[in-house]
């Protein structure tokens, strides 16, 4: 009987070529940054903007690309990443690549790099596996070879093998398959980036930190404007905002993955943590507000914000959406301040209803919005590419980005007074 992985095994291709080691003789490393699609030009100025503010010239972003930002730069760029980035789901490390024809060039690939460099048979393990456009039929089969690479490894070392733990590793290795190579990466985030410490509770569909974060980037709020979030669900999007005001790292209640790992400068991380807690900063009350037409959210929210030790910057109260009044007059601003209402309805693919009870809640919002937040800056993100036309406003600007697997818009909107400017 063949075996079920004999396709593994047998490729019309010719034989692969050696695998590409990456070494940390370099000092300067290859790096990949995932997040959420839609994000990448955003993340990529965002590393920029970190190299610059801590003068390190290592630090350097590549070109984006589909899902990420491949990123130069030395192990303490990583710690910086980890700790500072927003909007990134991981900082994933490469440690080296090669062309494949089966599960047993990647193997190899794995049983030749020197994992003990970076962590001890001790360990507990866990690999984890994307894909793309690979042709191997089993990717879950590719990462179970290279979990046996690297324990067949250590154990022609030690005579020991590092144990599996799938729910609480101590390192975390990662195999990206493409087409034609396959790439094996030192997770050093640990727990995915958006996890941020601070969030005990969620509502139904919550919208992830990193993708918060990234809709308040690419609408253009900036800190000192005023945000007004009146579906806010868990808080993510107000909490989000706070700490970017308060000059907050988004790491600072979490641990990484790389304190588990050889060669990073404990000394230097110590002191990039304490010079980011000195970085932050009080918030006066006044300019982050939030709502939700359930007082369960509005509770969830205000214990979030609590633990996310923001809670005295943002004030959440119970309401509909549909009878929402601007927490204050955008007109009387100071200049160059702005009002801001973003916010992630309910559509369709999570919990809100389809059909005629979905364009009848269009149709009120846009008239609240009309009617009551004249001289307000709008986002609103959608999985309803057109939703402009149920709610018969003209976005300025339709940026497309994804919530998971959603293809979504975030559309902006410059509110004008009077129910027929502004219309379609």
């Amino acid at each position: 009987m063949s075996s079920p992985y004999a396709s593994f095994y047998k490729r019309r291709a010719p034989p692969p070529p050696t695998p590409r080691p990456v070494t940390r003789d370099r000092g300067v490393f290859d790096l990949f940054l995932p997040c959420p699609r839609g994000l990448e030009t955003a993340l990529a100025d965002e590393v920029r903007e970190l190299a610059a503010a801590h003068r390190s010239p290592t630090l350097r972003p590549g070109t984006p690309t589909p899902g990420g930002v491949p990123v130069q730069g030395s192990l303490g760029d990583v710690m910086r990443l980890n700790l500072h980035c927003r909007l990134p789901s991981r900082v994933l490390l490469l440690c080296a690549s090669g062309g494949y024809a089966g599960a047993d060039d990647i193997y190899r690939l794995a049983h030749r790099l020197p994992w003990e460099d970076w962590f001890d048979v001790g360990q507990a393990l866990r690999v984890d596996v994307t894909a793309e456009r690979s042709p191997l039929q089993s990717i879950k089969f590719a990462a179970l070879r290279v979990k046996d690479g690297i324990c067949d490894r250590f154990r022609d070392r030690t005579g020991q093998r590092p144990d599996v733990d799938t729910v609480h590793p101590d390192v975390r290795v990662h195999l990206h398959l493409r087409e034609a190579d396959a790439r094996l990466y030192l997770d050093t985030s640990g727990e995915p980036l958006f996890k941020r410490g601070w969030r005990s509770e969620h509502g139904a569909a919550p919208l992830k930190e990193h993708l918060a974060a990234g809709l308040l980037r690419l609408a253009g709020w900036a800190p000192g404007d005023v945000l007004f979030d009146p579906l806010c669900g868990s808080g993510t999007l107000v909490i989000e905002a706070a700490h970017l005001a308060a000059q907050r790292a988004p790491g600072l209640g979490r641990a990484f993955g790389f304190e588990a790992l050889r060669g990073f400068d404990r000394e230097e991380w110590h002191a990039l943590r304490e010079r980011a807690q000195q970085a932050v900063r009080p918030l006066p009350p006044g300019q982050l507000f939030a709502a939700d037409i359930d007082p369960a959210n509005v509770r969830m929210t205000l214990d979030n914000a609590r633990r996310a030790g923001v809670h005295g910057a943002i004030t959440a109260q119970p309401g509909d959406v549909i009878d929402a009044m601007p927490p204050l007059d955008a007109t009387a601003l100071p200049a160059g301040r702005r009002a801001w209402l973003i916010s992630n309805p309910p559509y369709a693919q999570r919990i809100a209803p389809e059909g005629p009870a979905a364009d009848d809640f269009a149709a009120r919002l846009a008239h609240t919005l009309k009617q009551r937040f004249a001289g307000w800056q709008v986002a609103l993100l959608t999985a309803d590419l057109h939703w402009d036309r149920a709610l018969r406003l003209k976005p300025r600007r339709r940026i497309p980005v994804f919530n998971g697997p959603i293809e979504c818009r975030l559309m902006l909107f410059d509110m004008v007074a009077g129910s027929a400017r502004g219309q379609v």
